[in-house]
């Protein structure tokens, strides 16, 4: 079947500076795919990433590989074959979960790979040994042999050891074998190429799409930034017609008091008019008494005539021009006011 992707995903792509072993140099310019492949006739897994015809990710996964969840958004494992430290930044929380959970279950599959291959290493290297009886195999109960130290020897890493033997009939097969691998690996790199064309005209089509929505976002920025701008100049207006409302609502106040003062003004003003009026209207009647007593007056003054030569007579003309003269000057008294009213009518 060859190799085969088991899980996609898109990320930033970021590798660790090779001179200050720090920073994170950027691998990719955009979000690229990155995506989990299966070789089942090596029996491995590997993350893979390219960026148009550039592949920046090529790391096969061991059993000590580790990915390390740096913040929310952001991850990064360590490929000692590659020696550099790769880092990806995904756009949610949920997809960089997702990747750890994958990571940790192709971590634990190439575990399970690895531990069968040195199985069938092992019963294979014996098969051979017996048959070609060219290695002694240590025992419980006798020493080690020189055979037993060439068996154990290993060449390659920690995720392929190879065993270094000496038949002819070895040699052929791993000949075979690496001819029939190599026929399988050109298959491979073929479907991967035609794959990788496939998801380049794919990206290059999102690059296309990206690009006209960038168009259509800066003119969005632009009319929002215009936008803004007005909003700005008409709270400015605002806040100066604010500071005018302040100001003519403190000239209103005052005028409300100064209100408020000439209607009590007003007031006392209305209740003493009140009483000028009510003093007018009982001049008729004093009038009318003043006519009365000026009659008597007259009849008095006829009759003192009359009464100048008696005594008796005399002493009342002198109490009534006593009580004339007190009515009188009432009535004087009551025609200035009478004056007075009417001059303010």
């Amino acid at each position: 079947m060859g190799e085969q992707p088991i899980y996609t995903t898109r990320a930033h792509v970021f590798q660790i500076d090779p001179s200050t072993k720090k920073n994170w140099v950027p691998a990719s310019k955009q979000a690229v795919t990155v995506s989990y492949f299966y070789d089942s006739t090596r029996n491995s897994y590997r993350i893979i990433s390219v960026d148009g015809t550039k592949v920046i990710i090529n790391s096969t996964i061991t059993a000590n590989m580790m990915f390390t969840k740096t913040s929310q958004k952001f991850g990064q494992w360590a490929d000692s074959r590659a020696n550099t430290v790769f880092g990806l930044g995904f756009t949610s929380e949920q997809q960089l979960s997702k990747f750890a959970e994958k990571f940790q279950e192709v971590k634990e599959a190439a575990k399970m790979a690895r531990e069968k291959s040195q199985d069938k290493v092992d019963i294979r290297s014996t098969r051979i040994d017996l048959n070609n009886d060219t290695f002694d195999f240590k025992q419980d109960s006798g020493p080690a042999s020189p055979g037993s130290k060439q068996a154990s020897s290993f060449n390659g890493t920690d995720d392929e050891k190879i065993f270094k033997v000496g038949p002819e009939m070895l040699l052929m097969k791993t000949e075979h074998e690496s001819a029939a691998e190599q026929s399988s690996s050109s298959r491979k790199w073929e479907a991967e190429l035609q794959s990788l064309r496939e998801k380049n005209s794919i990206l290059v089509e999102d690059l296309h799409q990206s690009s006209t929505k960038m168009d259509v976002w800066k003119k969005q920025v632009s009319a929002c930034k215009e936008e803004s701008d007005a909003l700005r100049q008409k709270i400015a207006q605002l806040e100066y017609q604010y500071q005018e409302a302040g100001q003519e609502q403190q000239r209103n106040a005052e005028l409300s008091v100064r209100v408020q003062q000439l209607e009590a003004e007003l007031r006392d003003k209305e209740q003493e008019v009140e009483n000028l009026r009510k003093q007018a209207e009982i001049i008729p009647q004093l009038m009318a008494e003043c006519d009365n007593i000026t009659s008597k007056l007259q009849v008095t003054e006829s009759r003192k005539v009359e009464l100048e030569s008696r005594m008796d007579v005399k002493c009342y003309i002198d109490d009534i021009s006593q009580v004339t003269e007190s009515r009188k000057v009432e009535l004087e008294s009551r025609m200035d006011v009478k004056c007075y009213i009417d001059d303010i009518s």
